[in-house]
């Protein structure tokens, strides 16, 4: 999908340094995902906190899976 974006220049440059992108539309799409992925790890932290979220695997089964 195509759009039109205003940025201003000091933010579209520190953008461009800090992705290591050289043009501006994969640091906008890139900025998108990154915005879209804190958000749910917000969620997600969210309904771990309150207990809406119950991860089937014991503690002992999750740290097995990790070594």
């Amino acid at each position: 999908m195509r759009m039109t974006v205003e940025i201003d220049a000091a933010t579209s440059s520190e953008s461009l340094k800090v992705t290591g992108h050289k043009k501006n539309s994969p640091v906008v799409a890139f900025a998108a995902m990154d915005f879209l992925n804190w958000k749910k790890a917000r969620v997600f932290g969210r309904m771990l906190r309150e207990g809406k979220f119950d991860y089937p695997a014991s503690n002992e089964e999750t740290e097995h899976r990790v070594k």
